[in-house]
């Protein structure tokens, strides 16, 4: 199906000046404000889900949760504000993006920190890992940009796909309980609550259109917060003592430690970020009408890279650019790059308040899980529908996915098969989403950029998935 976009017309608060491209363009101060609360109450949602969901695979504590919450926003804003405003020729895409923790992540780090030492214990080699990635990152932003060629819509595909399958377990240990033994392990009444925030979010999104359709995830959360307080599911006990103003300390879980499986992991995550980031500046840049350059992209690409050697540095995550505001710059027509910088520094504010993180960490287990199943089956929906524009007839193609499938859910379904292995293998191939990645990259370049005596029809740089916006009035935003 093809997506068409309507090209928005300026509002009456953002006429461009001559000679000033709309992307350049500042609103006045009370629209800048609202149109950047609404940047960040679209990513707020999936930007807090990652410290949720690997703190509570973990088994760490609240306030430890609370913790890596303000990190999370803390981080994701400074890179917010880089990326829209830019450092020089260094860093920055200079567009409308906003950065916020990548998916990606969440099962190396959670098998990274099991295998070595468990809850805190494991986090310094995680932390040290995303630091050598963040320098990788810098060192290959560049090049990356100009061999974007290789990451077609058959790996990036792929890798989507299995990025959302793979974190299936990760929601599934928050709504039932992480230990199968346990008396309260699966209660109906845990399961039917994450139901209910599932069946909200479909709710919404089937009556309900606009900025109240964009919130149904943060609305359905909050609903079923209130349906788990009578539950006795809300522990609040730890937003009292939370502080009102603190600066995360670097390395709160102790000194960096660097292993090589880890690192590699972490290196692998950070090409799935790069791939990931570069569709959503491709489309941002259409959108906008702005010409994306191979130096305009490969700064954007620095600043994911800077964003992981913050996050090894503050205990935080490596960001990405999030889709959900790629959608909304689609969807309310405003280009203004400044409105996304207003947004980091909303951010940047929030995560400087430890009652947030605390109040973010107490919500109750099955309220996250039953709103990131479906986050989680969004983004493999979003993998199969970029496969679908992948060229099947006459090539090797489908049996490049089949086996790229088959090979990186194997440890997502027997988590233990390679414990036989060096610990260094664990670390690469027990990961589903690094194993996809060097599965799918290796039999692209065999299959369809080696010679291999087979004509191979050319791919298009991958592009996420766009909200299809009719060529009718264009929404505005009040």
């Amino acid at each position: 199906m093809q997506m068409r976009f309507s090209r928005p017309s300026p509002g009456p608060d953002s006429t461009p000046a001559a000679g000033r491209h709309p992307v350049d363009e500042i609103p006045r101060p009370p629209r800048l404000a609202l149109l950047g609360l609404q940047h960040l109450a679209i990513m707020y949602a999936g930007a807090v889900a990652v410290p949720l969901l690997v703190g509570g695979a973990l088994e760490l504590p609240a306030h430890t949760i609370g913790l890596l919450v303000n990190a999370d926003l803390l981080v994701s804003g400074i890179v917010t504000i880089i990326q829209a405003v830019g450092i020089g020729r260094v860093l920055g895409v200079r567009l409308p993006i906003v950065a916020g923790a990548t998916f990606t992540v969440v099962s190396p780090m959670i098998l990274i920190a099991q295998e070595f030492g468990g809850g805190e214990a494991g986090l310094p080699t995680v932390y040290g890992a995303i630091l050598v990635s963040g320098v990788f990152g810098l060192v290959i932003a560049r090049f990356f940009a100009k061999v974007v060629r290789f990451f077609p819509p058959l790996v990036s595909g792929c890798v989507i796909c299995v990025i959302g399958l793979s974190l299936i377990g990760a929601d599934a240990g928050l709504i039932a309980g992480d230990n199968p033994e346990a008396p309260d392990y699966g209660q109906v009444s845990h399961i039917a609550l994450a139901g209910l925030v599932v069946l909200l979010i479909v709710l919404i999104h089937r009556f309900t259109r606009g900025l109240i359709s964009q919130l149904a995830v943060l609305i359905s959360i909050a609903v079923g917060t209130l349906v788990a307080w009578p539950m006795h599911l809300l522990d609040m006990s730890h937003v009292g003592p939370a502080g009102w103003f603190a600066v995360s300390k670097p390395f709160i879980f102790g000194a960096p430690e660097f292993h090589l499986g880890a690192i590699i992991s972490m290196c692998v995550v950070m090409l799935v970020t790069f791939t990931e980031s570069t569709a959503d500046m491709v489309a941002v840049a259409e959108m906008v009408d702005k010409q994306l350059e191979p130096p305009d992209l490969a700064r954007g690409l620095a600043a994911d890279g800077l964003s992981a050697v913050l996050a090894g540095f503050m205990n935080s995550f490596p960001d990405t650019a999030f889709a959900e505001n790629v959608g909304l710059v689609g969807l309310t027509g405003v280009r203004s790059r400044w409105v996304v910088a207003v947004c980091g520094g909303f951010l940047v504010a929030l995560g400087l308040i430890p009652k947030v993180g605390a109040v973010v960490a107490a919500l109750p287990g099955p309220v996250i899980g039953g709103a990131a199943t479906v986050m989680f089956a969004m983004v493999t929906a979003v993998g199969l529908r970029v496969l679908h524009k992948v060229q099947f007839e006459g090539t090797n193609n489908m049996l490049i996915i089949a086996v790229t499938l088959s090979v990186a859910l194997l440890p997502a379904v027997a988590p233990t098969i390679y414990k036989q292995f060096p610990t260094d293998f664990q670390m690469i191939a027990g990961s589903p989403i690094t194993s996809a990645v060097v599965v799918v990259f290796v039999l692209n370049l065999v299959f369809n950029h080696w010679g291999s005596g087979k004509p191979q029809v050319p791919e298009q740089t991958p592009e996420p998935e766009r909200p299809s916006v009719e060529p009718q009035e264009t929404p505005q935003v009040s």
